[in-house]
């Protein structure tokens, strides 16, 4: 779906037509932008951007508090959409999904027209525009749904890859990020295409062992398949504070709060999770995340006393606090670990600047 939340709060609400808009949070209480409009974006505003710098470069900006029971209700109509043609849809957020329409309910034989037709269905149906990728490969699909938004449509036929690859620059692949795409340019690999080339030994330095899948991807590989039923890796939460937070005993429950919320969300689901993980940035911007593993679990008790004992084990208190955040991963379903209690826990420790 194209600028999501902004689109839907532009639909309803008129006045909002054709103006910068910026779903969030307020620029006095550090809140942050879930999306912004594509007028909004002309100037330089994106998701992820702290509204206050939003508002700076965008003086006509609107700001639009988040209503997520509105966007899940949208959400669910697009759904039902995608999986009227095909039942292989895998979500990857509420707004965007892989489908597999190989074979698909309208007997159309070609990918580009189910997107035509799924992308009037969603107009009429929700008044809003998606934007399709088509391809052999759920890599390539993903790269073309974002090539010509908003209201975009692109195919890479299995003849077309190699011309495609040719024009995307190497932070194009997944899991290469701005940091990585730097270091990787300061090596002269540029462009995607370049990674193919490059020593094995240069870009495991840099990206470790996502070396190989990287190169794999680099030649338009990628033999992942359409999962309808995916399994969630993670589920967290965090909150950014009006006011830096110096008080260690309610830093102590906030995260504990967390934890629960955590602990809610696997009883839900139906899940264990071998890993708690928090996350502490403190008034400088600095990041700093403690993760600990251990047996599978979804008791309160036990995944809240871990989560307040990574809280200990940074500088949260002795320094000001401006967001926390716990989650946990390595997610089994409910009863299926028959792991002894005595096993050896890992914990992590990681740090970042930003």
């Amino acid at each position: 779906m194209d600028a999501f939340y902004a689109s839907v709060e532009q639909r309803d609400r008129p006045e909002l037509r054709g103006r910068p808009v910026a779903v969030g949070g307020s620029p006095e209480s550090r809140g942050v932008v879930a999306a912004a409009s594509y007028e909004a974006r002309a100037h330089g505003v994106r998701s992820a951007m702290p509204m206050s710098q939003a508002v700076r470069l965008c003086a006509g900006l609107t700001i639009v508090p988040p209503d997520f029971s509105k966007y899940r209700a949208v959400s669910s109509q697009v759904f039902a959409l995608y999986r009227e043609v095909t039942p292989l849809v895998e979500p990857l957020s509420l707004d965007e999904a892989y489908l597999d329409v190989t074979e698909n309910a309208w007997g159309e034989p070609l990918g580009m027209e189910v997107a035509k037709r799924l992308k009037a269905a969603i107009r009429e149906r929700t008044q809003l525009t998606a934007s399709a990728g088509v391809a052999p490969n759920k890599f390539l699909a993903k790269i073309a749904s974002g090539w010509k938004k908003p209201d975009g449509l692109t195919v890479v036929a299995p003849e077309r890859v190699e011309s495609f690859l040719q024009q995307l620059p190497v932070d194009a692949l997944w899991g290469v990020g701005p940091v990585t795409a730097r270091r990787l340019r300061e090596h002269g690999i540029e462009r995607l295409v370049d990674v193919r080339t490059a020593s094995h030994d240069l870009l495991r330095g840099v990206v470790g062992s996502m070396a190989g899948p990287l190169q794999r991807l680099a030649l338009g590989e990628d033999d992942r398949r359409v999962e309808p039923n995916r399994q969630p890796k993670s589920s967290s939460s965090e909150s950014t504070y009006p006011e830096d937070l110096t008080d260690p005993g309610r830093i102590r429950d906030e995260i504990a709060g967390m934890a629960r919320d955590n602990v809610l969300w696997l009883e839900r689901k139906g899940y264990d999770a071998r890993t708690v993980t928090i996350k502490v940035r403190y008034a400088d911007f600095r990041t700093v995340t403690r993760s600990h593993s251990d047996r599978p679990t979804h008791d309160a008790e036990a995944i809240v006393r871990r989560a307040v004992a990574l809280i200990e084990k940074t500088d949260a208190g002795r320094r000001a606090v401006r967001l926390l955040g716990a989650g946990v991963s390595n997610l089994e379903p409910l009863g299926t670990s028959d792991e002894p209690p005595g096993d050896r826990p890992l914990e992590l420790d990681l740090d970042s600047g930003g």
